[in-house]
């Protein structure tokens, strides 16, 4: 049998998929799936850790409507004007990833 657990999920349970998924909803609300952890967030922008990589969520008014870490379900409400992968492959060699978080 081969089991695949991951870092954040209770002990003795896997994390029920790998899948990732992002519903915007009027601009104003966003639900995703695949949410590994919070990294930070506060009124203007989230930093989330998903199964797919770093996303940034940049808007307005911005809070935490729903959290389920269990599942990896994070849903925001405010207005959003981005959404943002950070992936560090991609990135300008001048720049790391928090040169590109921080302009």
């Amino acid at each position: 049998m081969d089991h695949s657990y991951e870092f954040g999920t209770p002990m003795g349970r896997e994390r029920q998929n790998n899948d990732h998924d992002i519903t915007l909803k009027g601009r104003r609300q966003l639900d995703i799936t695949g949410v590994k952890q919070v990294e930070s967030f506060d009124n203007e922008e989230f930093l989330l850790e998903t199964v797919m990589g770093f996303l940034s969520v940049r808007g307005q008014n911005l809070h935490m409507k729903n959290l389920n870490v269990e599942l990896g379900n994070v849903s925001i409400e405010g207005k959003i004007f981005d959404l943002v992968y950070l992936d560090q492959g991609h990135q300008d060699k001048s720049k790391g990833f928090f040169g590109k978080l921080f302009k």
